[in-house]
């Protein structure tokens, strides 16, 4: 099952970002936290809960081919873990707090 998935990371390391492993361009479109010091990335994630096989006929060869896929998790970024993982609702609420949202004062 493909799914989006969320680190939080500083903001320190996004230079040596991997953008081709992300869903994001470049660190222009990086959203910053309100001080600056922490961002997120966002990135697809296959999570493979049984082992299978995979089979092909191979019209060069004329061969029938095959591959198994183990169990696990994959096509997470070369920075995971230098952050905290987490799924589209959990990102949601994480982003609505004043960390990351300016409130202004009230009178």
């Amino acid at each position: 099952m493909i799914e989006t998935r969320y680190l939080i990371i500083p903001t320190t390391i996004t230079g040596s970002l991997n953008y081709n492993q992300l869903l994001e361009y470049d660190t222009s479109t990086l959203r910053l936290s309100i001080d600056g010091t922490k961002t997120f990335v966002k990135y697809n994630i296959n999570d493979v809960t049984a082992s299978y096989t995979q089979s092909w006929y191979d019209p060069i060869s004329h061969q029938s081919q095959s591959i198994t896929i183990e169990a696990g998790v994959y096509g997470r970024p070369d920075i995971y873990p230098s952050g905290s993982e987490y799924t589209h609702e959990q990102i949601l609420v994480i982003l609505s707090n004043n960390e990351w949202i300016l409130i202004p004062p009230t009178e």
